[in-house]
């Protein structure tokens, strides 16, 4: 495999970024519109907006992966954690080690930043990914729940 780094999200990374993105979205059975996957990249590229993006680029400047994260309030603790709402490594990049060293990066970029925690949720049966995450992170006992809106 070809050596990966990790950098932020640019502009011009937004075709290679999509077919990431829509293949995490596949992944997880999501239907994922070309307007919403367009609104989340303005999120990713407005330095205004709580979403920031990394992503995994091999030497021949291909994105291998992705990953997208946010800060998040922690009252209890009275500090911020970092959320990773999204992690994506490309079928054939996998075992390069882009999932590392995305999750290795949202560490430091925790710890410049002063955030108390990288957090993240998976689904019970990806059980490829939760190999590699529980040989960097700790799984919790917490259990979530998802409640829509009233309407």
């Amino acid at each position: 495999m070809s050596e990966v780094k990790v950098r932020d999200a640019r502009p011009e990374d937004f075709p290679q970024w999509r077919a990431l993105y829509r293949g995490y979205a596949d992944f997880y059975k999501v239907n994922q519109t070309e307007q919403s996957a367009a609104l989340v990249w303005s999120w990713v590229n407005d330095p205004g907006h709580e979403v920031n993006a990394l992503v995994a680029e091999t030497a021949d400047g291909r994105l291998a992966g992705l990953a997208h994260y946010r800060a998040f309030a922690r009252p209890l603790s009275a500090t911020t954690g970092c959320f990773l709402d999204d992690l994506f490594v490309a079928p054939d990049h996998r075992g390069s080690g882009a999932a590392a060293l995305l999750l290795e990066r949202l560490s430091v970029i925790a710890a410049e930043r002063g955030w108390s925690v990288v957090r993240w949720i998976t689904a019970d049966d990806n059980h490829r990914a939760r190999s590699k995450y529980d040989q960097m992170a700790t799984r919790t006992m917490w259990v979530t729940y998802d409640m829509p809106p009233a309407f």
